[in-house]
C-alpha cells in the first residue's frame, strides 16, 4: 500500500492504520523530518521529490504498482496517485476538489473512492456510522495502536490564517492545532 503524504495530518493516521491492519506500506513524503516520521511508524519512506514515480514502483512493486494507493494530498498529485496504482488496484484521495482526466484511471481499471468524512454531519445521514468510526479509531489509540502526531506550531483562533497558511505550506507534520 501508498500513502501519499505520510506525515500529514490525515496521512500519519492512514500509514498507522494500514501497517495495524498488516499491510506493507510505503508512504511519501520530503526532507528528513517527515520522512524520519514515516519510518517510525515502520513504513518505507520515498521522498517525492528526489525519486520519480517509476523508480520508487519498480524498486517496491517490482514495477507492477500498489495494489491500495491513499492519496491525501490531492489536487494533480492524484494523477501520481493513479500512475503508482496496479492494474486493477483500489485509489483513495480525501482532496478530489479539482478537474482531473480520468483516462489513467480508466486504462488501469482502477476503483476510485473519495472520502469526504464531514458529510454526515452537513447532511446529518448515518452519522452513526462515522460515530462508529470515531469510537473505534479512539480504542486504537487507548490500546496505542495509533498515535496522533501534533504539529510542532500551535496557533490561537486569532492566528487562524496563519494555522492554515502552515497547513498548506506542506511543511506541517502531523495535525495543525488551533487552541481554543
Amino acid at each position: 500500500m501508498l500513502v501519499q503524504g505520510g506525515a500529514g495530518g490525515v496521512g500519519h493516521l492512514a500509514v498507522q492504520l494500514a501497517h495495524h491492519l498488516g499491510a506493507e506500506v510505503s508512504a511519501t513524503g520530503t526532507g528528513d523530518s517527515q520522512l524520519s516520521v514515516i519510518e517510525g511508524y515502520d513504513a518505507r519512506p520515498i521522498d517525492f521529490a528526489v525519486e520519480k514515480i517509476e523508480d520508487y514502483v519498480a524498486a517496491h512493486t517490482g514495477g507492477a504498482g500498489f495494489d491500495a494507493v491513499f492519496d491525501t494530498v490531492g489536487g494533480a498529485n492524484l494523477t501520481n496517485s493513479f500512475a503508482a496504482a496496479a492494474l486493477n488496484a483500489h485509489v483513495v484521495t480525501t482532496v478530489a476538489l479539482s478537474e482531473i482526466d480520468l483516462s489513467p484511471a480508466h486504462f488501469k481499471g482502477l476503483s476510485l473512492h473519495i472520502v469526504f468524512m464531514l458529510l454526515p454531519m452537513l447532511h446529518d445521514v448515518r452519522r452513526e456510522v462515522h460515530g462508529e468510526i470515531l469510537a473505534n479509531l479512539a480504542k486504537l489509540i487507548d490500546a496505542g495502536a495509533v498515535k496522533p502526531l501534533l504539529d510542532e506550531q500551535r496557533f490561537d483562533l486569532s492566528q487562524i490564517g496563519e494555522a492554515y497558511a502552515r497547513l498548506q505550506s506542506g511543511q506541517a507534520i502531523g495535525k495543525v492545532v488551533v487552541e481554543v
